[in-house]
């Protein structure tokens, strides 16, 4: 069964990841010390910080996070062991499986993040469920597409160049999109202003995670 499939390779990415303890913990000093470096720069020196620098701020520290923690996805396994995945899984399994740990992960560091970065440099949000649902729902986007772009780029020689030129035109609106969500849920706005820019939000994370199932088993063969 592929839910049997992906609940294995989802277990061996946990258990793969606490075995490598080093790698979670780098991951979370990086984004504790960009946002000390934020607020050291920012709130430190000027008491105070714009509402829209605060959101862009932290959007572009989660996404460069977001790069680091799910850009060693595919890069992490020896080729030998893929070839051994490859004969044991489908190609479905393991992509979906990769999306599931990512984001999982990725929600966990969003909001440890967002604790630690309100404590640091302020909450101006005026509706923070609101805002909270923006980041869950932008952390899954940027997970289920950096692992397809990272199982991509792991088929060339030079995976981070790859990741960098394949990633942009995609992340780019989805970052847009987020940015936009997430202002209005620091003006104090909710659901019900924001439904179309939430549902066009929700389909692109589907559509994205649809098109993993869908062209990750061609590049697998390849």
């Amino acid at each position: 069964m592929k839910s049997n499939e992906i609940f294995v390779l989802v277990k061996k990415e946990i258990n793969l990841e606490w075995r490598q303890k080093f790698a979670l913990q780098g991951l979370i000093l990086y984004l504790a010390s960009t946002i000390f470096i934020c607020y050291l720069s920012f709130k430190a020196k000027n008491q105070s910080i714009e509402p829209i620098t605060w959101n862009t701020l932290f959007w572009i520290i989660l996404l460069f996070t977001a790069v680091n923690a799910v850009g060693k996805s595919f890069t992490q396994e020896h080729r030998d062991r893929n070839l051994f995945y490859f004969q044991l899984f489908k190609p479905e399994s393991i992509i979906f499986s990769k999306i599931i740990y990512n984001s999982i992960m990725l929600i966990g560091m969003s909001l440890v993040g967002i604790l630690f970065y309100t404590w640091v440099m302020g909450n101006p949000v005026g509706n923070f469920p609101f805002y909270l649902v923006a980041l869950v729902l932008g952390a899954l986007g940027f997970s289920s597409t950096l692992s397809l772009i990272a199982g991509i780029a792991a088929q060339g020689e030079n995976t981070a160049t790859l990741m960098a030129v394949l990633s942009f035109p995609i992340i780019v609106p989805l970052l847009l999109l987020l940015l936009k969500l997430s202002k209005s849920a620091m003006d104090g706005f909710g659901l019900d202003e924001n439904i179309d820019e939430l549902g066009v939000l929700v389909a692109l994370d589907l559509i994205v995670i649809a098109l993993s199932g869908i062209l990750f088993p061609f590049i697998w063969k390849h």
